[in-house]
């Protein structure tokens, strides 16, 4: 009765009563992705969709007892100064434990060493560029770099059609092309292939028909372009479009990964050739389990830059159970460095001991408007 009494004037008194056995505490991870702001959108609202699935699945999974992943999603919009702003905010205000992303490499150079020096881990999962772990040892990446991924590509194609001859075009004014330009040039040379024409482009052209004609009468055995996936789609069409014939191969960056490029290409894509950490073939159950899941919350297929931010989001929830919580990031940050057999949609996930992800990248070929792994 007395018991009975209590609760009643607790109701009308609008006091809580929660049990310290259900009491959860809050683990904030700021997802700087965008979500606006032309092809870097393309990337970032994957990564976002792909974070915030996986929040839910571990909220709900009940294998964090005592604490709740809060996801604090913020669009930069791909502009590098409002990733700056956004990192500070994250790091000075909201007091987040992780950072998830941000979209482009450009951007990531100028916010992530705000986090390094605040002392908060970073984790990119589209961020393939040079350089982006030796900003610090609290910066990490699910997203295997170019340097990684390409090369397998080309020993792929060697093999299959003994290529003689290449040409390059990538865009002069980004970070990440013009390294992703430095990588592909390496690799071509290192596999004796000349290259005989290289051309570049601006962001925001529409128009590669001048760069393509002269590669057209330059007629290389391959095209290797350095884009992101909106100008590859753009280049791969005006480049049938102009009488480029399907025997000269197109190999594409890492970045030129996504859902849209088939329906931006069209059929000019078919044969299209990059290199990726995941594929959404992959047989296992983690992955079949994430493409489900994915396809019934958001009605689409993810793509490789999903599949990476789902497993970011994973490696957190791992590294905050071994390190007891978020109260040290010093803790959290070498429990994510120490992440090893994780079960992850490209199968068991580890860093390296630069912090990156020690994963066997894939060679993929667009058949039939989807890419899917290469025959042997």
């Amino acid at each position: 009765m007395k018991t009975s009494m209590v609760a009643v004037l607790l109701s009308l008194s609008g006091a809580i009563v929660v049990p310290a056995a259900f009491a959860q505490t809050p683990v904030k991870l700021g997802i700087v992705q965008a979500t606006s702001g032309g092809s870097a959108a393309l990337y970032g609202t994957m990564q976002k969709n792909g974070a915030e699935l996986a929040i839910e699945e571990v909220n709900g999974s009940g294998q964090l007892p005592g604490y709740k992943l809060v996801g604090l999603h913020q669009d930069d919009g791909g502009d590098r100064g409002q990733s700056v702003n956004i990192f500070q905010r994250l790091i000075n205000q909201e007091k987040v434990a992780v950072i998830l992303g941000p979209t482009l490499a450009t951007s990531a150079f100028a916010a992530d060493p705000l986090a390094q020096k605040a002392g908060v881990p970073v984790i990119a999962s589209s961020n393939t560029a040079p350089g982006i772990t030796d900003m610090g040892d609290y910066i990490f990446r699910t997203s295997p770099p170019e340097g990684q991924v390409f090369p397998g590509v080309l020993a792929y194609v060697k093999k299959k059609s003994a290529p003689k001859t290449a040409a390059q075009i990538y865009g002069i004014d980004d970070t990440l092309m013009k390294s992703a330009y430095a990588v592909h040039k390496k690799a071509l040379e290192s596999e004796g292939i000349k290259i005989i024409a290289t051309e570049t482009f601006q962001k925001g052209d529409v128009d590669y028909s001048a760069q393509l004609t002269k590669i057209k009468a330059a007629n290389p055995d391959l095209i290797v372009i350095g884009g992101l996936a909106e100008e590859t789609a753009n280049i791969v069409r005006q480049a049938r479009q102009l009488g480029i014939p399907a025997s000269t191969q197109i190999l594409g960056a890492n970045a030129a990964i996504s859902t849209k490029l088939a329906e931006l290409a069209g059929a000019a894509a078919e044969g299209f050739t990059v290199g990726s950490g995941w594929f959404i073939q992959y047989d296992s159950p983690k992955n079949k389990a994430f493409v489900e899941a994915y396809r019934k919350k958001y009605n689409s297929d993810p793509d490789n830059f999903a599949a990476q931010a789902y497993t970011s989001v994973y490696i957190v929830a791992d590294a905050v159970k071994r390190a007891g919580g978020v109260s040290d990031l010093k803790k959290l940050r070498d429990a994510i460095a120490a992440t090893k057999d994780l079960e992850a949609n490209n199968g068991s996930f580890a860093f390296d001991a630069n912090r990156e992800p020690a994963v066997a990248p894939k060679v993929l070929v667009m058949k039939g408007g989807k890419f899917t792994l290469a025959a042997d």
